[in-house]
Order: structure tokens, then sequence, then C-alpha cells
């Protein structure tokens, strides 16, 4: 289910594109991975929903628990599965799933910057290839009939190429299309020369366009179709993406950003001293305690009253002149600020996010294993439900709380535990009632 909601958001990149069966294979391959975050927490809470809830409803639960044995006691080679489970998926989400990401990202990438293969369509002018515009009236298979084709490869003269039938075939490389011509003629039409004249009066070079026809029986058209097929990425032009790296090279990455943020702030002030030193000439250098603005020389005041209406006119547009590229000076630092700020909330999502997914098997393996002791029902029917409207929830406080995080709304750490702190007292709660044999309600 997981790996068909991805192709719905991805189905109209997938489509028409020629690709092999390897590759969308390879593709499932490497996404499949990344879901392991939504497909492992429904898998343990309905698993511990099942297995408790067969305990139950055969009264092996009441059996064990009449021997002396607690529901915690009965629970415990369970919890160290559970717990084992946990750390290997977070070694998982650290190390595999960011190199997963990078190869998926990378390939639907190529995928998506992937020009059809199939650029032949009856009836309509065809300039995917660059240089040339190409019309075909019928296709069946590789086979064409009517194909008409106009090069503008040079740029001083037109190739107009038509023949009956062809066949279209790629060479072993897969780099040129090859079109096997026959029964067609070739028209080519030169540039416009400028008309001149003779000493003797006789006019050379006529302004219509001159031209030459030639007839073929059979001939052969090459089309470089290098652009046009799935060329791989190189996989360091994503490398920096936070979902793609470690929590080390997170912690690495919020370290530069760090010193980023120092440098545009000292800019930041060093700008605004500059911006109003500018606007107040009877502010001497010596009051400001920047070194790199003692150098400035003083400048003479002269107040309005001493200027001429036309010098006060040019004293008022450079005043204004100076104040508008202050302001955008200072729009610019802020939009900096703004997006290392941004940079620094989707790194640490990321971060907690690795931890958050570890906490939230434990937590729903209390969720799940307790309430299929207190309904006493096993198998595929109401655990299923019961599970799928509970990890229906959860999800939904996971988006709500990865939206409100993306936003700034709230901390990145509140927003990627948010489902973990509201699950976490019904999971005490659950586990606390079916220890006690006690209702819930």
């Amino acid at each position: 289910m997981l790996i068909l909601q991805f192709f719905w958001v991805y189905i109209d990149d997938l489509m028409g594109k020629g690709l092999s069966v390897w590759v969308i294979l390879e593709l499932l391959f490497y996404v499949s991975a990344s879901l392991i975050p939504l497909a492992l927490p429904l898998a343990i809470l309905l698993s511990s929903l099942m297995t408790f809830g067969n305990l139950a409803e055969h009264n092996e639960l009441t059996a064990l628990k009449s021997s002396g044995f607690s529901l915690l006691r009965i629970m415990r080679p369970l919890i160290v599965i559970v717990g084992t489970i946990a750390v290997s998926t977070f070694l998982f989400a650290n190390y595999v799933i960011p190199a997963a990401n990078l190869k998926w990202h990378t390939l639907i990438y190529d995928i998506q910057n992937k020009k059809i293969s199939t650029l032949l369509t009856p009836g309509v002018y065809s300039k995917q290839f660059e240089g040339f515009a190409i019309k075909i009236d019928s296709l069946n298979g590789n086979r064409c009939q009517g194909v008409t084709i106009h090069d503008y490869t040079q740029p001083s003269q037109l190739r107009t190429v038509r023949a009956k039938e062809a066949t279209v075939y790629k060479s072993v490389s897969g780099r040129y299309l090859f079109l096997d011509l026959k029964k067609g003629s070739i028209l080519e039409e030169l540039e416009i020369q400028t008309p001149m004249y003779l000493q003797s009066g006789v006019l050379t070079n006529p302004s219509d366009r001159p031209s030459r026809i030639s007839t073929f029986d059979q001939g052969v058209y090459k089309l470089d179709i290098e652009g046009l097929t799935l060329n791989r990425s190189k996989e360091d032009l994503f490398t920096d993406k936070y979902e793609m790296l470690n929590v080390f090279q997170i912690n690495a990455a919020l370290d530069s950003v760090d010193k980023k943020r120092v440098q545009y702030q000292q800019l930041f002030g060093l700008q605004t001293t500059r911006a109003y030193l500018s606007l107040n000439a009877q502010i001497l250098p010596s009051k400001i305690h920047d070194p790199s603005l003692q150098e400035l020389p003083k400048v003479p005041v002269k107040s309005f009253a001493q200027l001429d209406a036309n010098s006060l006119q040019i004293a008022r547009t450079l005043a204004l002149s100076k104040i508008r590229r202050n302001q955008q000076q200072l729009q610019m630092q802020q939009q900096n600020t703004e997006a290392l700020n941004r940079e620094t909330t989707l790194y640490w999502i990321e971060f907690h996010r690795k931890f958050a997914l570890t906490y939230s098997i434990i937590v729903l393996f209390f969720v799940g294993a307790p309430l299929g002791a207190l309904i006493k029902k096993g198998g595929f029917g109401a655990p299923v439900v019961i599970a799928a409207l509970i990890f229906m929830l959860y999800f939904i406080l996971i988006s709500i709380g990865d939206n409100l995080a993306d936003t700034g709304s709230i901390s990145p750490m509140l927003g990627m535990w948010l489902a973990a702190f509201i699950f976490t007292p019904v999971a005490i709660l659950f586990t606390r009632a079916a220890v006690l044999d006690k209702k819930i309600i």
C-alpha cells in the first residue's frame, strides 16, 4: 500500500518515458527502504495486537497468570525482541535509509529530466531533436510512412528531406537514432544573398533563395539523441540534502550553518553601521568603533538653507537613492538569515525523526500488546481494524507535527515527538489496565 502511494505521487513522471523493467525495480527497491519508518511501527502494532489477542482469546494468558506469571513477565521476551528491533531500526535509519534516499532521489531526478523516447507522433511535427523538425504520416512499430525532415543544423541553408517510408532504429550505444529512408528527395535552400550589379549593369545574386533538388532510392539519416536518453546523474549532487545524512553528518552540517549565521549577523551589523554613517555625515568617524570605518574622510556639512534649488533636488535624490540601496542590502541580509534558519530547521527535523522512529516502535508495542490482552480478539478481524485506526491516528499526529515544525510554528523537537508525547500516556494507561486486569473504561 505504501509503494502504491509512492506510485500515485510519481505516476506522471514514470509514464511514457520508455523505462526498462530493471530501472523501475531498482527505483522500488530504494523506495521500499525509505518506507520502513511507516511500515515497521504498523507491523509491530498489528503483530502485538494479534499475538496477545490470540493468547487472551484462547485463555492462554489466564493460564499463565494463574501459574504466577505477571503480564510484564510474559511480555519480557517480546520486550527484548522489540528493543533489539528498535535499536536495529535506528541503525538502519541512520546509515541505510540516507543511502537509499540518495539513490532514489537521484534516480527519480534523472527520470523526471528524461525526454520521451518515442518522439515520432503521426501527423505532428516533433521538435525534440535539436536543429530538426520531423513529421511522419503513420507509424507501425519501427516503420514509418510519409517522412518529412526539416534540417536547421546549418545556418546558411535549409534542408528538407521527404521519403515515402523509413525504418527507425537506435545505435548499439544508444546515442544515435537512424532513419533508413527509401524513395525520397532532398531540397536544399541556400541563404538569401545580397544582389549586386556589375559594371556592365548585369544583376548578379538575385534576391530569391537559390536551391537544388536531388533524389535518392535509399539513404540513412543520423540524429544525435544523447540528451534524450536516461542519463544517470552523479550522486554527489544530492549528498548535501538533509534527508541523505546520518546524525553525525547532520551535526557537522549544523555547525557549518551556525558559522554562516554568525558571519551574516556580523555583516548585517556592519551594513547597518555603514548605512547609518552614510546618511548622517555629521557623525565623525572617530565616534565609530569599527576599525574599517576609521579611514573614512570627513565630509564638510552644509545645511539645507545654504543649498540652491538645483543642489537641494540633487541632495534629496542622492539621499533617497542611498536609502533604497541600503534598504535592499538589509533585505538581502534578512533573506539570507531566514534561509539559514529554514535550513537549520530542516536539519533538526531530520535529526529528531530518526530517534522518534525508534521510540515509536517501542511505544506502539506497549499500546498493541496490552490492548490485545484486553480486547481478547485475535486473527485478522478486530485486531486489523483496531490497528488500522490507531495507526491512522498515529500517522495524522506525525503529519501534523511534521508540518507544524516545517512551517516554524513549533520547534522541530516538539513537532517530531508530538505523536510520541501523546501515545506515551496511552501506552501507560493500557499497560496498567492489562497488568491489573481492569477495564479501560
